[in-house]
C-alpha cells in the first residue's frame, strides 16, 4: 500500500514570515513537501520564520511550475476565493493531494483553476492570510480523516518541554 502524498504548492509567494509559517504548519500536519514559484521568496528567504526549522526535515523547493509533471495519483486542489468554488466544510479531501494557494497579494492563475480537479475556499468575511489559510485546510484534512491520530501519547511528543500539566482525573 502506497503511503499518502501530501504536498503544499505557494504561488509566488512574497513574504517569508508567511513561508515559515507554512513551513511550521507543514511540519505539525506531516506535509510531505512544500513547493513554490517566483523569485519573491528566495530573494527574501534569509529572514525566513520557520521556527521549529521544518526546511531541514520537509523539503522546501523552488519550481518553474506547480502543475506541471505531476503524477496522475495526486489531485490537484486550488485554496482561493474564486467565483464557483467549493465552501471547505463541505468539501472531501482526496487522499493524495498538492493544494495550490495563491500570492498574499493575488490569485491563482485561471489555467491552473482550469487544470485544479477542485476549487475550494475558507467561508470568511474577507481574506485569510497565507499561512493563516494553509493552517485551516491542513486542520480540516485532518478533522474529517477517519484515521485520526489524536492521543496523549501525541500531546506528550508535540508540546513544549515546559508544559507537563494534566487535566484532573487523568
Amino acid at each position: 500500500m502506497n503511503k499518502t502524498q501530501v504536498s503544499i504548492g505557494l504561488i509566488n509567494p512574497k513574504s517569508p514570515t508567511n513561508v515559515g509559517a507554512v513551513m511550521r504548519a507543514a511540519g505539525c500536519y506531516q506535509v510531505d513537501g512544500v513547493f513554490y514559484t517566483g523569485q519573491r521568496y528566495a530573494k527574501a528567504a534569509k529572514f525566513n520564520t520557520d521556527t521549529k526549522n521544518r526546511v531541514t526535515s520537509i523539503p522546501l523547493t523552488g519550481v518553474d511550475s506547480l502543475i506541471t509533471n505531476i503524477s496522475s495519483e495526486i489531485k490537484v486542489v486550488c485554496v482561493d476565493l474564486v467565483e464557483g468554488a467549493i465552501p471547505l466544510p463541505e468539501y472531501q479531501h482526496p487522499e493524495n493531494a498538492l493544494y495550490i494557494f495563491g500570492p498574499e497579494d493575488g490569485t491563482i492563475d485561471q489555467d491552473i483553476i482550469d487544470r485544479a480537479d477542485a476549487v475550494v475556499y475558507v467561508p470568511t468575511v474577507g481574506c485569510m492570510n497565507l499561512a493563516a489559510s494553509v493552517n485551516v485546510l491542513l486542520y480540516d484534512r485532518l478533522s474529517k480523516n477517519a484515521t485520526n491520530i489524536a492521543s496523549d501519547e501525541l500531546i506528550r511528543k508535540s508540546r513544549d518541554t515546559n508544559n507537563t500539566v494534566k487535566v484532573k482525573g487523568n
